[in-house]
């Protein structure tokens, strides 16, 4: 019985991956001009268009304990002013920015990792809450959102006529 060779595994599995995420159009192979970058993203235009500056995205963590529904997002560096939190149809929204400072004297980046600027979220909560029983802290850099569930029947017996 013949044996598969486990780099030919991974080479086909990296194969279909490219293929699904890039699709048909996007499998060209990498030429100087590119870069290794895919035709659909080499476009500098769609990169550094000034015009369309989107706010980054605001990473959570969505929890529940018995009694509460918990949603926890890192801001450090942002002040309480500085955060807008709503809800509304049983959807959290937070929306904020994040100052660098002052940067007139700044006159070359080695390297720029930190995301500055407006970000936002916009998150379905899982399961009912109480809208006026909400706990909002900012405490050492950490949003904590908490609600209170609402009770409900845990099973619902409909009549099928």
């Amino acid at each position: 019985m013949a044996r598969r060779n486990r780099d030919d595994d991974l080479l086909l599995e990296e194969d279909e991956l490219t293929a699904a995420f890039l699709g048909d159009d996007d499998t060209a192979e990498p030429t100087a001009a590119n870069d290794g970058v895919p035709a659909s993203m080499s476009n500098e235009e769609e990169w550094n268009d000034d015009d369309a500056i989107l706010p980054g995205q605001l990473a959570v963590d969505v929890y529940e304990t018995k009694e509460r529904l918990v949603v926890k997002a890192r801001t450090a560096g942002v002040n309480k002013s500085e955060l807008d939190v709503s809800i509304a149809d049983n959807t959290l929204s937070i929306r904020g920015t994040l100052s660098a400072g002052n940067e007139e004297e700044v006159e070359n980046y080695f390297v720029q990792e930190c995301y500055w600027g407006e970000f936002s979220r916009s998150i379905a909560l899982p399961v009912p809450v109480k809208e006026e029983d909400i706990e909002a802290v900012l405490k050492d850099g950490v949003l904590t959102v908490s609600f209170t569930k609402l009770k409900q029947d845990t099973v619902k017996k409909i009549q099928v006529i």
